[in-house]
């Protein structure tokens, strides 16, 4: 291989983890905006001690950032919002990636042109770095059929790897919903309105489920902005597509329509919730013994044949041996 070869291998490798950097970095990134929103909204209140606050600061990227990561990172977003607005990408295809990136939990304004200019730039730096790596080593036809497969690796990653947040983060999600439901019965119960029972569950669900904790914040500050409620709750549904968030954006709606009692509505709702999920579980563990039964073929019965029928073999063997 030839040192100019060499070079140009090493350069998109860097090229190559500095983008994976900056996809994980966008993840950590995203709900900065939510935090300062909770703290200038109940600037009075002290956090709860929690010995996990070093660690998840850290985790949602609060704490100070490389300045040439950050400044790569700016840049690939405007490369990428320039591709966005060029008109190369029709406006159906970057609503929809919009869409899909909010709802995997990258709401910052950055995402977007991040996520366009990271698959530009591994499109053309995968295919690169597989052929300045594999110069000389493989024949022609065969390096160029791997860089093309490299090209279409790297256009794929990045959607990949939302889907993978996507994932997670609907989990996370629906995971503390639930609580929030209970949470919240409980503030309509104590007299509290709509918005201030909200904001509170935000503040109480922010150390436990951040996640939904940031989707209550994003409601209740459109509460405050918007001035019709039942955009800012159907919002809430529509923002990440999870089928509890939507019935629970319906059922506000509804409460506030038609005038029902709102504590009513969610302790219907909860226990719909709970149901549902000891459903899941329940369905879970039926599958158990199916999914058991490979391993147990595979692994358990042969021990089992052999400690019942090793003596016996073994008998036979010194027997015809005799």
């Amino acid at each position: 291989m030839s040192d100019i070869a060499l070079v140009l291998a090493l350069g998109f490798t860097m090229l190559t983890a500095i983008t994976a950097w900056m996809l994980l970095r966008l993840f950590q990134d995203q709900d900065r905006l939510g935090v300062r929103m909770s703290d200038a909204r109940a600037p009075t209140s002290k956090p709860r001690a929690n010995p996990h606050n070093h660690t998840r600061d850290a985790r949602r990227g609060m704490l100070p950032e490389n300045p040439v990561i950050a400044v790569l990172r700016d840049l690939l977003g405007k490369i990428g919002h320039g591709i966005a607005r060029s008109g190369i990408m029709p406006r159906t295809m970057i609503a929809e990636l919009e869409r899909t990136l909010s709802n995997s939990g990258l709401t910052s304004s950055n995402a977007l042109g991040t996520f366009v200019g990271s698959k530009l730039l591994l499109f053309t730096s995968l295919p690169l770095l597989v052929l300045g790596l594999l110069n000389g080593m493989i024949d022609a036809p065969n390096i160029y059929g791997v860089a093309v497969a490299a090209a279409a690796a790297g256009l794929m990653a990045p959607d990949w790897f939302a889907r993978r947040l996507r994932r997670k983060y609907i989990e996370r999600v629906q995971g503390g919903l639930p609580d929030a439901l209970d949470l919240l019965l409980i503030c309509a119960q104590s007299g509290l309105a709509l918005e201030s029972g909200m904001s509170r569950v935000e503040y109480e669900m922010r150390s436990v489920h951040p996640d939904l904790a940031w989707e209550f914040a994003q409601t209740v500050a459109e509460l405050q902005i918007v001035s019709d409620s039942r955009v800012a709750l159907a919002n809430l549904g529509s923002r990440t597509g999870l089928d509890g968030l939507r019935r629970l954006s319906s059922t506000l709606i509804q409460t506030m329509q038609f005038g029902t009692p709102l504590s009513d509505a969610l302790r219907m709702l909860a226990g719909e919730l709970r149901t549902e999920t000891m459903m899941a579980f329940e369905a879970k563990a039926a599958r158990l013994p199916v999914l058991l039964t490979l391993p147990m073929v595979v692994f358990i019965l042969p021990t089992v044949f052999i400690v019942v029928g090793g003596p016996a073999v073994i008998q036979l063997i010194r027997g015809f041996m005799s």
